[in-house]
């Protein structure tokens, strides 16, 4: 059985890890925060002080790090895992972070023998905690089948989709596209349809069960209606770094998307003036405008 690490114990991470651990891999984890690393310990892992150490004697470590610059710290800094993984060994880095950070992380990570799977992924807090993740790997692909395992400990929806680092950034940026696009347009449904008189419930019963229904329209629109808008996993924060990095790479292979740029600036908004809570939270900007509440009657 394959020795393990993971870098970053948040909410995504912490769920990875205990999967890991639950499905018998000798796990060690390493977090900034220390009552993360406690939290680790207690559920059975080995905590560490260093991405190094995290490196060291690990068969693959997975990153789950917030953004690019984090990843290449903890990859090539004074303690970083180059200086203690083995040639051979897989840096699995699960964080979105965006192609070019991608593509110098794999360059860097070969020239010291290192193997790297790009391996964006989508589910939420949700899929973290349950081991349901969807994953966008890319690597080679004998690398990726020999991973299989532990991919397996984490997510029910493993794709290998393509053989160069950054290919899993591109399909999760993609993916991220199109999630704004929907996000947008239940917050402006959901507000249009109290706003004309009709039960917010009536219009998730409809259209949950028509051609226009979504994973994401179910999962948001019960949320809504009961107002909670913190802590349910799914941080505006994260979204908007999420649709920086779709529109900076349309902006870099040439594309015109101009219904995400208009999601883009939603969540913007949204995390501007709600910075601490979730996606759902843009609904209540509309609802100002509007002067209605979408809640349960």
């Amino acid at each position: 059985m394959k020795n393990v690490g993971i870098i970053g114990l948040g909410n995504m991470g912490m769920g990875m890890a205990k999967n890991l651990i639950k499905k018998g891999f000798p796990t060690k984890g390493y977090d900034i925060f220390a009552p993360k690393l406690d939290e680790f310990a207690q559920a059975g892992g080995t905590a560490c002080h260093s991405p190094a150490e995290v490196g060291k004697g690990s068969d693959v470590v997975f990153v789950m790090v917030l953004n690019g610059q984090q990843a290449l710290d903890v990859a090539f800094g004074e303690d970083g895992l180059v200086n203690t993984m083995a040639p051979g060994s897989v840096f699995f880095l699960t964080s979105t972070i965006g192609l070019g950070y991608a593509q110098k992380l794999g360059k860097g990570l070969a020239e010291k023998g290192i193997e790297m799977i790009d391996c964006a992924v989508s589910g939420g807090l949700p899929g973290a905690q349950n081991g349901t993740l969807t994953l966008m790997a890319s690597g080679k692909k004998a690398v990726y089948d020999d991973c299989a395992d532990v991919m397996a400990a984490i997510a029910t929806n493993p794709n290998h989709v393509g053989e160069e680092p950054g290919q899993g950034q591109v399909v999760k940026a993609c993916m991220q596209a199109l999630v704004g696009a929907q996000y947008t347009a239940i917050f402006e449904l959901m507000v249009m349809g109290c706003k004309a008189g009709v039960d917010p419930q009536v219009l998730q019963n409809v259209i949950s069960t028509s051609v226009a229904g979504s994973k994401l329209f179910d999962i948001c629109v019960p949320l809504i209606m009961d107002r909670k808008f913190k802590n349910t996993g799914s941080s505006l924060a994260v979204m908007s770094k999420d649709l920086n990095i779709t529109m900076d790479l349309a902006r870099e292979v040439g594309c015109a998307m101009p219904t995400v740029a208009i999601a883009r600036e939603m969540v913007q908004a949204g995390f501007v003036r709600y910075p601490d809570e979730d996606n759902w939270a843009v609904t209540k900007i509309l609802e100002e405008i509007a002067q209605t509440e979408v809640k349960r009657r």
